[in-house]
């Protein structure tokens, strides 16, 4: 069984990807590093090859043609990480919004306070967000509200995108059949882990806006959570969550 697996999804990020992977790199614990591009025109998959000969045996690229959406590129990496053994699965972005260091306080609350998932939360202790306007942390935190009001999910931070799993949630749930692809994606994951009965725990992380590179957010993939947040709870009333 091999140990951790830092997931991340990259788009036009040749500003970013070579300085979060000698970050990751240089942390205390020996993280490995999946990078999943979406065949980005400007390089970003070459970097990652480059750097690729000096950490050979923990950072891996996975390419796919097109911009593919973000949903898919973590489930074509939770698949990765199952498939190659991991015990704890992580996702992560790759513009500094997430800071690489908190990847060992995610780690730690499931390898060693016992949680099956950990969740880099913004809101779990006031508002903790860099550098967004106004109106942004509005929407943010009034989206995690209205999720949590629809669910009925104790998670202050619903569409959180810093995570930590343990293998066996995502063995439980059904990877194929996630429907969502942007931010609804987020929640679908953590409305099913809570459903599935795993131990879930808000790690309070600062969040600072990206600095280089160009933010993917469009009013499709918000529009996406308020309607798809409906839905899912309706479905969920027509399915079983058995643990076996």
């Amino acid at each position: 069984m091999k140990d951790a697996l830092v997931i991340i999804p990259t788009y036009n990020e040749r500003e970013n990807v070579e300085t979060m992977v000698r970050r990751v790199m240089s942390l205390s614990h020996p993280f490995e590093l999946l990078i999943i591009d979406d065949g980005s025109p400007d390089g970003t998959a070459d970097i990652v090859r480059q750097l690729q000969l000096e950490y050979p045996e923990r950072l891996h690229l996975e390419t796919r043609q097109g911009k593919l959406g973000l949903g898919t590129a973590y489930i074509h990496g939770f698949k990765y990480a199952l498939r190659h053994g991991y015990e704890y699965i992580f996702e992560m972005d790759c513009d500094f919004s997430h800071n690489p260091e908190d990847l060992l306080r995610l780690y730690d609350a499931c390898a060693n306070q016992g949680y099956d998932v950990a969740i880099g939360s913004r809101y779990v202790q006031g508002v903790n967000v860099v550098n967004w306007p106004m109106n942004r942390v509005l929407m943010s935190w009034f989206a995690s509200w209205y999720v949590r009001l629809v669910t009925g999910m104790p998670i202050h931070d619903t569409t959180a995108g810093f995570k930590c799993y343990r293998r066996k949630v995502l063995e439980t749930i059904q990877l194929n059949e996630i429907r969502f692809v942007g931010y609804a994606f987020q929640i679908e994951m953590k409305f099913l882990a809570y459903k599935y009965g795993f131990k879930i725990k808000e790690v309070p992380i600062i969040f600072t806006d990206r600095t280089k590179g160009v933010s993917k957010m469009s009013s499709g993939i918000f529009k996406e959570a308020v309607l798809g947040v409906i839905k899912m709870k309706v479905n969920s009333y027509f399915r079983h969550f058995d643990r076996y």
